[in-house]
């Protein structure tokens, strides 16, 4: 069993590697089914050849029952209607927006966990989450009302919360099976065949791109998703997908950060009051852990 202090260090670490996407997606000139089709095909080039080279996980993989790979392949196919769903967000609404209302999976991780694991979540537990939520709505307040454009992109963000907590709660059934390359390879490699299947019914272009937006693919393959989602995948067999989907709600207080270094976007005093709550209600979730 790992240490708290390992698991919660590593929860953090994936948030901050993960609040990278939304600028990598913001800097990325391709349409959203193409970036999340490289951002996966450029994470299987690294997890794969990782894969075969450990025998127990490679003996694992063959070994998979019908089951298992039904499970694997949905929960892949989650993560890529996740992924379009949430870029097409970004190109309606703002980065802050999209990104706290995307953060809002542990409303959803509560529920699904609940109707379908029976898992409970204490009264401290609830605080924080509630508290960490009001930060993300106080900080993404003003955008919700801009435009009906903007409203649309909100809608979209709001919708890929709830399909991406899903793709947790099959992790974590899978993880406790599992090892994580095995679980990630298919689920990826799924993902990947979905997006791909997506980009050429919309009649996206798979090549054409600047040198800057392949250097965005390979970021978002390596940062937000070796470093961010995969280690969320590892953590899955000893967290429960709603302390990974909690932890999440940090997102935001690193991508408005990052904006601000890279898109020069204003730290005003509401996104200031909003991460004080978002990072007051992770004290209280994760504090009941101590």
């Amino acid at each position: 069993m790992q240490s708290t202090f390992f698991l919660y260090g590593s929860l953090g670490l994936g948030v901050l590697f993960l609040s990278t996407s939304a600028i990598f997606v913001k800097l990325a000139e391709a349409p959203s089914g193409i970036i999340a089709f490289y951002r996966l095909l450029f994470t299987l080039c690294v997890l794969i050849p990782a894969l075969l080279c450990r025998k127990k996980e490679r003996k694992q993989l063959w070994q998979l029952s019908a089951r298992q790979w039904r499970l694997a392949v949905v929960s892949g196919a989650l993560l890529a209607i996740h992924w379009v769903m949430w870029f097409e967000s970004l190109r309606y609404t703002s980065v802050a927006s999209s990104t706290v209302l995307v953060s809002l999976q542990p409303l959803f991780s509560i529920l699904w966990g609940g109707m379908l694991l029976h898992e409970t979540v204490t009264k401290q537990g609830m605080a924080g989450v509630f508290l960490a939520i009001a930060g993300s709505v106080i900080i993404g307040w003003g955008d919700f009302q801009v435009s009906g454009a903007a409203f649309w992109g909100d809608v979209l963000s709001f919708a890929s919360a709830g399909v991406i907590s899903l793709h947790f709660l099959v992790g974590q059934i899978l993880r406790k099976e599992l090892d994580v390359l095995p679980y990630t390879a298919v689920c990826y490699s799924a993902s990947t065949v979905c997006l791909a299947v997506y980009a050429l019914v919309t009649g996206q272009p798979f090549t054409g791109y600047s040198l800057q937006t392949w250097g965005c693919f390979a970021g978002l393959a390596l940062f937000a998703t070796v470093g961010g989602q995969c280690v969320f995948n590892l953590l899955l067999k000893y967290l429960p997908a709603t302390a990974v989907t909690m932890g999440i709600l940090g997102e935001p207080v690193g991508t408005i950060l990052l904006a601000f270094l890279i898109f020069g976007e204003h730290i005003v005093l509401q996104q200031t009051l909003g991460m004080f709550c978002i990072l007051g209600g992770l004290w209280i979730y994760f504090g009941k852990k101590r």
